[in-house]
């Protein structure tokens, strides 16, 4: 709504391209080193997605930089296929070499670059600037001029030599916000000036040092820009590089410029680069993350439920993603419902309260309770005994180095409060052989069978327990608990079978 009003006074391009830099800019990730194979896999997906342009590597920098380009260019994509080169001949011809559709090419402009890592005049590095840009036009190959740190130079000399370059040919030129120091306000103005001397595209390329790097390209294509760079997951030197799944869905959603993208695409890649340079996401990263379409206070769940765009800006099946309804203290009772139903599990009020009441306890404790925790309490509320003959009013249990095993358990049998302790190999079996002694001068029952499964990862996971149960007449019945203590768990099974039993003595 708001967007609207402003938009009018926005000089937004008709469309965007985007320049894919994953597999050279998200490769310097600290810590990430792509071999061949995998820069063809991501390659191809990249393609696949509908990227404008893949900048596949620094062909001067190695030979398996050479081969990744090759190789690239060999899969026939739609993407054009890209190379970095710094204004050298040498670089120039190594990327040349590959058959690269397009060049990307750069120099330092900024005082800092020119003084200290290059060590040349504003002249020299016009110069060398204008004959690199003929150099790759003399070849056939669209060309893209970099001022490296151009967000650190002086506007007059960048916007000469961005005229000087493009006179000598080039395709686009490129801004880049090298260590990420604009904030939107500057970019865009930066951009709307050199808009008004450039007649080629522009494009942008901004780094996430101070977490500005998609809003700095947002303002930039504001502003005119034609083109970003940005990077699978934001990957890059240092912070990262402006996030392509984050520019992609911003462009197309909140300024409706349409891209040749196939965005349903977008988690899948996420995961895959993921995979690949093993650097995970955290949980919260938006339009990808695990949390992005996850909901688990009551008051969102219950909008969701009703209308998904209550507290959802975009679908979760545009980018492949799905929604969840997350378990915890923070949930609802229509938020379980709806758990509940999805996995057809159908409850009285009073087993679905208690599902409720044990799912918030589990909550308050810090415990994320996962669909299959929810799933394992639900049948085990679902299969307890109608009738409690035997319930439990008190339990402990001693357990240690060079101690035995002793537990103490309390019942109360037909309205008879009992209690017993005894010895056993460890904690479970000392508890389950203090109930047999309390349950002995009622009926004879003994354990056939004891099954315990963690239903997930973690040393908090809950622990599910199943037995089975058998009288001296050969009556059988099943037990089931599903609790975060392995030993109350195990209690109440066994309890839970025993009821069962009583009940058709």
């Amino acid at each position: 709504m708001y967007i609207e009003k402003v938009k009018k006074n926005m000089n937004l391009p008709e469309t965007v391209r985007i320049l894919d830099t994953t597999l050279r800019d998200g490769e310097q990730t600290p810590g990430v080193a792509l071999t061949v194979d995998e820069k063809i896999r991501i390659a191809k997906k990249l393609d696949q997605l509908g990227v404008n342009t893949i900048e596949a590597g620094f062909p001067a920098a190695s030979e398996g930089e050479k081969e990744a380009s090759r190789e690239i260019l060999s899969l026939g994509l739609d993407a054009q296929v890209c190379g970095l080169a710094r204004t050298l001949k040498v670089d120039l011809d190594a990327a040349i070499d590959c058959d690269v559709d397009y060049i990307h090419t750069f120099i330092g402009t900024s005082p800092l670059h020119r003084e200290f890592k290059l060590k040349m005049s504003k002249e020299e590095i016009l110069s060398k600037s204008v004959d690199a840009i003929e150099y790759i036009k003399d070849h056939g190959i669209i060309a893209e001029f970099s001022a490296e740190d151009a967000t650190r130079t002086e506007f007059d000399y960048l916007s000469k030599i961005y005229k000087s370059v493009e006179e000598a040919g080039a395709d686009y030129i490129n801004v880049p916000d090298t260590v990420g120091v604009l904030v939107p306000t500057a970019m865009n103005w930066l951009i709307g000036e050199l808009k008004k001397d450039i007649n080629i595209p522009i494009s942008v390329h901004c780094h996430d040092d101070f977490g500005l790097a998609v809003a700095n390209s947002l303002a930039a294509v504001e502003a005119g820009a034609s083109q970003v760079h940005a990077t699978v997951n934001g990957l890059g030197e240092r912070a990262g590089n402006a996030s392509l799944e984050e520019v992609a869905m911003s462009l197309i959603t909140r300024y409706d410029i349409q891209l040749d993208m196939r965005t349903s695409q977008l988690v899948n890649l996420s995961e895959f680069v993921s995979r690949i340079t093993g650097i995970k996401m955290p949980p919260n990263k938006a339009i990808v993350g695990e949390n992005a379409f996850a909901h688990e206070a009551g008051i969102h769940v219950h909008g969701v439920l009703e209308k998904a765009e209550t507290y959802e800006p975009i679908t979760p099946e545009m980018v492949g993603h799905t929604r969840r309804i997350v378990l915890g203290k923070h949930t609802g009772a229509n938020a379980l419902r709806s758990k509940l139903d999805e996995y057809g599990i159908e409850m009285t009020e009073d087993q679905f309260c208690t599902v409720y009441d044990q799912i918030k306890n589990l909550g308050d404790k810090g415990k994320k309770v996962t669909d299959a925790d929810l799933k394992a309490i639900a049948v085990t509320i679902l299969g307890r005994a109608k009738k409690q003959i035997v319930k439990m009013e008190g339990f402990a249990v001693m357990t240690g180095e060079n101690v035995m095993p002793t537990a103490t358990v309390k019942l109360r049998i037909h309205d008879e409060v009992k209690t017993a302790a005894k010895a056993g190999v460890g904690p479970v079996d000392a508890a389950i052989n203090a109930i047999q002694s309390l349950i002995s001068e009622t009926a004879y029952i003994e354990l056939k069978e004891y099954h315990i499964e963690a239903i997930t990862g973690g040393t908090n996971a809950l622990a599910e327990v199943f037995v089975i149960m058998s009288d001296q007449d050969g009556n059988n019945a099943t037990g089931r608990s599903t609790r975060e203590d392995v030993v109350m768990a195990s209690v109440e099974a066994v309890l839970d079978a025993i009821n069962k039993i009583l009940m058709v003595i």
